[in-house]
Order: structure tokens, then sequence, then C-alpha cells
């Protein structure tokens, strides 16, 4: 009778890995997948903020530079297309760069305009812009490093054969393209 013991022991860990490491590898996509619903959520909400205060921001454009009217109704077409796109990533981080360079551009012809530059309320829209799109970009690398951890776990061994399973589709990166960005400075030292 004492050599069943541990015969059961062993069949009883054996059961125990071959049922309880798939249901974890399941439950880590999982939780994995609810981790970047929650960071798309942090971006939605910082986008948010921007569409709400942009139109702001173009009001007092608009209130010093009324002939610019071609440039201030790019910035809102830009923006409502952008806030109404709720399709898949790619093509809302495509609407989100038309609305930064419409943006850039307004702030540009802004700078025509030493009366408006000196405004109060338009400084206050801009630094309030610029502390929008920190916020925004912080919000996308915590989103794009779930999407990632989300991504090498869904096609790495052991999971991937949980993945394969279950509805574990990748999830898309929250990229701009922004050449700006990307670019590196000219520097000049000529006089």
């Amino acid at each position: 009778m004492a050599p069943i013991v541990p015969i059961l022991i062993i069949f009883f860990v054996i059961a125990l890995v071959v049922i309880g490491l798939p249901i974890a590898w399941y439950n880590k996509l999982v939780r994995l997948r609810q981790l970047i619903k929650e960071s798309w959520g942090n971006v939605d909400v910082q986008l948010k903020r921007r569409y709400d205060l942009i139109p702001n921001l173009v009001n007092v454009v608009k209130g010093y530079a009324d002939h610019e009217k071609q440039t201030l109704d790019a910035v809102i077409e830009a923006r409502n297309r952008a806030q109404q796109n709720e399709g898949n990533i790619g093509a809302q981080a495509q609407d989100e760069q038309q609305l930064v360079r419409a943006t850039r551009q307004m702030l540009a012809v802004a700078e025509a305009y030493p009366q408006l530059k000196a405004s109060q309320n338009f400084l206050a829209l801009q630094n309030e812009l610029v502390d929008t799109e920190d916020r925004i970009a912080a919000a996308r690398r915590f989103y794009n490093a779930n999407v990632r951890d989300y991504n090498v776990s869904r096609t790495t061994f052991p999971t991937m054969l949980v993945a394969g399973l279950g509805d574990f589709p990748p999830a898309d990166y929250f990229e701009v393209d922004d050449y700006t960005v990307r670019q590196a400075p000219a520097v000049s030292f000529a006089q």
C-alpha cells in the first residue's frame, strides 16, 4: 500500500502541471490584453483633452488672424476627423498625425502676429497644448509597452500554444510618424 502513495503524488503533480500551466498562460494573455485596453483608455483621455483644447486655441487665433481662415479650417477639420475616428489604432494614428500637422501650421501662422503671441489667453492655451502633447506621449509610451509585452507573450513559447487556441490577435502599436520629431536638427555656426 505504501508504494502507491508516491505514485499518486507524482500523478497529481503531473496533472497539476498539465492543467495548471496552460491556465496560467491563458490568464497571462487575458491580463495583458486588459492592460492594453486600460492603457488605451489613458491615451484616449489625453486625446479628448486635446480635442477640447484645440477649438479654444483656434478661436483665440481667429480673433487676431481673420484672413488665415483656410489654416484654421484645416485644424478644425483634422480635429473633427481624429475625434470621430474610433477604428483601428493605425487609422487613428494617421488622423492624429494630420491633426498635429495642422495644429503646428496654425501655431506657425500665429508667429506672424506679435499681438497674438503676447496674448495671455493664447500663451495659456499654447502651454496647455504643450502639456497635453507631453501627456499624450507618455500615455502612448505606456500603451506601446503593454502592446509589446502582449505581442511578445503571444508569440513566444510556451504561451503561443495557448494563444493559438484562444482569441488573441496581435495588437497594433500607436505610432506617430512625425518627420520633425525623427529628423536631426540642423546646426550651423555660420554667420
